[in-house]
């Protein structure tokens, strides 16, 4: 249920209402509003009757049952688009933001080298994997606390945030420690004793879509970390498995209209993933931002061909710094900065 505020509200008619929710035995969330402040009153909806004596409280405007069965995560909660700023960089606003940077850390050489190329290209944010989920055991499982010193120093140089991926919840403390953005791949995206306890930190969460997750699971995945507490969740499509063959995965742009109808967090696209070629790249960018995406993640190697993983689908330097100018009129066409 959602509790509606009247305009004018005072901040202890919104404490004696969010204290009556937790005395029911529900969650509240503020949301507050430039015109009203919401209350999402979130637990088990079996007992959902008893909120809707809230509208006799004073300062309460209506109760109103949410559809939706993600709730904090749906429109119906917050109308308004989520704006998640990370130092000076704003993820959801007018700016479509660009991540990039290798998927896997490698060595100090590797990572400055490519760090300074996309940040002189006009990328905001530095990707690169400490810890990788591999499919084989015998591949290059990541560089771990090394990787995210090496993470932090390339910070340092170029002051760009940097993004790495978390696998297990034993390591969220360590990688709090050094990531600005802490990011949950495919593999994980029903882990849900991860999800949890990423709910409960104070850095924002990018969450990559499954390759077989419907919008409606992708949802509810970013509800369990909503739902502990962490309202800075950005969204992430990487390509789905259809039974195309000619890519690595299928990218979903139709995804994007939908969850912008959907959902107030703000939408990513990885078209790197999606495609598994680096040719395929340029073109799937420009038409995520076409469709409306936020940002986009793209993977760039100073040299692919030595790369410890995905170098087939990583852009080199070069090639990456001239998708950033021809990204320029589409980004424009979009009605975005």
């Amino acid at each position: 249920m959602i509790i509606i505020m009247k305009h004018g509200v005072t901040k202890q008619e919104i404490d004696d209402v969010a204290e009556k929710v937790r005395k029911l035995g529900y969650e509240p969330h503020l949301m507050p509003g430039i015109e009203k402040t919401i209350i999402a009153a979130v637990g088990d909806e079996r007992g959902k009757a008893r909120l809707q004596a809230l509208e006799s409280m004073h300062g309460v405007e209506d109760v109103v049952p949410i559809l939706k069965p993600y709730k904090l995560a749906s429109r119906e909660v917050k109308t308004n688009n989520t704006i998640i700023t990370v130092n000076n960089v704003k993820i959801g606003g007018e700016k479509v933001v660009v991540m990039a940077g290798p998927c896997s850390v490698e060595s100090r050489e590797q990572l400055l080298e490519t760090a300074r190329a996309v940040k002189d290209a006009g990328a905001d944010i530095l990707r690169g994997g400490a810890f990788k989920p591999r499919t084989s055991p015998y591949d290059f499982q990541g560089l771990e606390e090394e990787g995210l010193k090496l993470l932090s120093e390339a910070r340092a140089a170029t002051g760009l945030p940097i993004i790495t991926e978390v696998m297990n919840p034993m390591d969220v403390d360590l990688i709090v420690k050094y990531s600005d953005i802490l990011q949950v791949g495919a593999r994980n995206v029903q882990n849900f004793p991860l999800l949890k306890d990423l709910g409960q930190v104070k850095k924002p969460i990018l969450l990559k879509r499954g390759l077989m997750t419907t919008i409606k699971e992708f949802l509810m995945s970013a509800e369990y970390i909503l739902s502990e507490g962490n309202k800075e969740v950005i969204l992430c499509e990487r390509g789905i498995r259809t039974f195309e063959t000619a890519t690595r995965n299928t990218l979903d742009l139709s995804c994007i209209p939908v969850l912008r109808k959907e959902t107030h967090l703000p939408i990513i696209v990885d078209p790197s993933h999606a495609v598994g070629h680096w040719e395929y790249v340029a073109p799937m960018a420009k038409a995520a931002v076409a469709a409306g995406a936020d940002g986009l993640m793209i993977e760039v190697h100073s040299c692919p061909e030595e790369a410890y993983s995905d170098g087939p689908q990583s852009l080199k330097p070069t090639k990456f710094a001239k998708l950033m100018e021809e990204l320029k009129p589409f980004i424009k066409a979009a009605g975005r900065k």
